[in-house]
C-alpha cells in the first residue's frame, strides 16, 4: 500500500456513525472525493460484507470530482454480543494508467505500491433505552 500523498479525501474521516434503534436499515453516507487532476479508480470494502448493504461499491472519478456512497448496515438483534462487533470499512483507490482503457484490469495490473487505501470504523450509536446495553461515552 501507498504511503505518498492520498490521491482521495473521503468524508468522514474516520468513522462511519448509524444510529439505532437497528430493528431496521440504518444508513450512513460517504464522500469520496478524487484531489488530483488524473482519472482515479476506488473500491470500498468491509470487515462485514453480510451485515453492510454499499452503493456504489466501485467506480471510476474524474479529476476533481466527487461520489456519495450510501451505507446500509442492515437490521440485527442489538442484544446479541455476537452482533456488535467492531467492523471496519476500508477504500481503495489508484490512478488510472494513461491509456487504460479497459478499467475492470485495473486493479489486477496495479502494483500494490501503487495502492492508496483509506479505513474507517464503525461507530453503533444506540438508543439509550435499549436493555441490558449500556451505551458507551464519549470521551
Amino acid at each position: 500500500m501507498s504511503h505518498t500523498m492520498p490521491l482521495i479525501a473521503v468524508e468522514p474521516e474516520n468513522e462511519l456513525r448509524f444510529k439505532g434503534p437497528f430493528n431496521g436499515p440504518s444508513t450512513a453516507t460517504m464522500v469520496i472525493s478524487n484531489k488530483t487532476e488524473k482519472r482515479v479508480c476506488f473500491k470500498v470494502k468491509t470487515t462485514a460484507p453480510r451485515k453492510y448493504c454499499v452503493k456504489p461499491t466501485t467506480g471510476v472519478l474524474e479529476a476533481n470530482s466527487s461520489v456519495t456512497i450510501l451505507v446500509s448496515l442492515q437490521p440485527f438483534d442489538i442484544n446479541d454480543p455476537a452482533e456488535r462487533g467492531k467492523h471496519k470499512f476500508q477504500v481503495l483507490s489508484v490512478a488510472v494508467p494513461e491509456g487504460m482503457i479497459n478499467l475492470d484490469n485495473v486493479w489486477k495490473e496495479v502494483a500494490p505500491e501503487d495502492i492508496h487505501d483509506w479505513k474507517l470504523k464503525c461507530i453503533l450509536d444506540l438508543p439509550p433505552h435499549v436493555e441490558g446495553i449500556v451505551p458507551k461515552k464519549e470521551s
